[in-house]
């Protein structure tokens, strides 16, 4: 069928699967290096309790059939392989079977994962990476022209993305219709960058133009993802403009990276470069195509239906698989930042005048002196979950407590997740937990104290805990 096919975007699909390939290899480095103190058989989160307390049907996965964390190891390390292997190019040598098999796995392992990852994995950008790895496998390999119908699903896909955070926006906090949200933002956002210091001291005409234009990048510009080219291809474009400067202005893990892949999918190469020789797709594959597309369309009801309703949610999955999802991010802004800022002593009897030392943490504000770091796509899970502890303690209720005890413990997996340990020679008697007021500081304030931060000291986060004289057992109260 001539119509089943499209020559021209060969390269498109390989810009797209490389892209996409690289993707998959920081979110399976990320699980791999970071599972055993989030959600291993110690972990604060323990996969092996998660599972006697849900049912299959709560999240089909792997890790239904057995756990342990040299399974888990080996799954996270065999997709970091196969992402590179894709990223290699590898599918283009194999049979159309066999490449699309080869694209099933990372899905089929990354599913696995964010099935038993509970809270820690409960970001938007998990569902976006099934959703488009689910699409990449019915793309085809570089020996068939890439199918019409998952183009336009991919286009699909990044059309809710990006709508769905314009409509979150105009939807939600007040800020973003007044245009004065970037007041904010950049200083408040959860895992400030190296830039951000410097995005928030712009003029305050810019932030309510960087406003305006996000509105027309997110309200305006995915309606024009499904006109003709070259016009689709011009909205791609101003959308990675767009996700770029979010990379330069913050820390948002592989989302931006992962829009960016998406709209190159859409860009029309063939103006430029001409497309090798492809076979004709088997009847058998374009049966396929049709089914998931048939599948996709159906399931898009609930996520589509959600887009135009008022009370519209978002990051949310309708299926077990996440195959269709919602998506947005900061439908309010946080005026105020908070961080928590976990110390320790090593005083066997609190005092006073009992000296505390502060833990220090990889991506999240800490040390007043220390410029944040760029750490995306790499995914730091408990920094980022830090800031919702700071926001809603009940949110980080049920791993706050383990992660103190761990550090009591000076536990190798936990403190591998941190920048600073203060006792590296034995564990703290007690730790304690409290919150502050971040702002930047001035240019004045900067030359003069060499601080990207001012903090004041607000509240009590969690009061002092040991584990007693024996160290055994659950922390308590000092």
């Amino acid at each position: 069928m001539q119509w089943f096919t499209a020559d021209g975007y060969w390269l498109s699909r390989l810009v797209f699967q490389r892209a996409l390939a690289s993707v998959y290899l920081v979110a399976f480095l990320a699980a791999a290096l970071q599972f055993r103190a989030l959600i291993g058989e110690r972990g604060m989160l323990p996969v092996p309790a998660f599972l006697r307390r849900t049912d299959w049907r709560d999240g089909p996965g792997l890790f239904r059939l057995h756990y342990s964390d040299r399974f888990f190891a080996a799954t996270a390390w065999t997709g970091c392989a196969v992402a590179v292997a894709l990223l290699a190019g590898a599918d283009a040598y194999l049979p159309l079977w066999a490449g699309m098999a080869l694209w099933a796995v990372p899905w089929a392992l990354y599913l696995s994962i964010v099935q038993v990852g509970q809270t820690w994995y409960g970001f938007g950008w998990e569902s976006l990476l099934l959703e488009t790895g689910f699409l990449a496998v019915f793309l085809g390999t570089g020996h068939t022209a890439p199918p019409v119908l998952v183009l336009w699903l991919l286009r699909w896909v990044l059309f809710r993305v990006e709508f769905g955070a314009g409509l979150i926006k105009i939807r939600g906090d007040a800020c973003w219709r007044k245009l004065t949200c970037l007041y904010f933002h950049h200083e408040t956002q959860p895992m400030p960058g190296p830039l951000s210091w410097f995005f928030h001291r712009l003029p305050r005409p810019l932030h309510r133009a960087e406003v305006a234009a996000n509105h027309v990048t997110q309200l305006l510009v995915p309606v024009l993802l499904f006109t003709p080219q070259p016009v689709a291809s011009v909205a791609a474009g101003l959308m990675v403009v767009t996700q770029l400067w979010l990379v330069l202005s913050g820390n948002f893990a592989w989302l931006n990276w992962l829009t960016i892949t998406l709209a190159l999918s859409v860009v029309d190469w063939s103006p430029l470069v001409t497309p090798p020789a492809q076979t004709v797709p088997p009847l058998w594959y374009e049966v396929v195509v049709l089914a998931v597309t048939a599948l996709v369309l159906f399931l898009s009801y609930r996520p589509a239906r959600n887009l135009v309703s008022r009370r519209q949610v978002m990051n949310r999955s309708f299926d077990p698989l996440h195959l269709v999802n919602t998506y947005g991010a900061f439908g309010s802004v946080s005026r105020v930042r908070l961080e928590v800022v976990v110390e320790g002593t090593d005083e066997r009897v609190l005092h006073e005048g009992t000296r505390w030392q502060e833990y220090g943490f990889r991506g999240k504000p800490g040390d007043p002196r220390r410029l944040p770091r760029q750490f995306a796509p790499y995914h730091l899970r408990l920094d980022w979950l830090m800031w919702f502890a700071a926001l809603s303690p009940a949110y980080a209720r049920p791993w706050f407590g383990p992660f103190a005890e761990r550090l009591l413990e000076n536990d190798r997996d936990t403190l591998r997740l941190l920048r600073h340990n203060p006792f590296p020679d034995a564990p703290p008697t007690h730790v304690r937990a409290r919150v502050y007021h971040y702002r930047y500081t001035t240019w004045r304030e900067l030359r003069a104290t060499g601080r990207w931060w001012h903090r004041t000291y607000v509240r009590e986060f969690m009061p002092p805990v040991s584990l007693g004289p024996a160290r055994t057992g659950p922390a308590r109260r000092s």
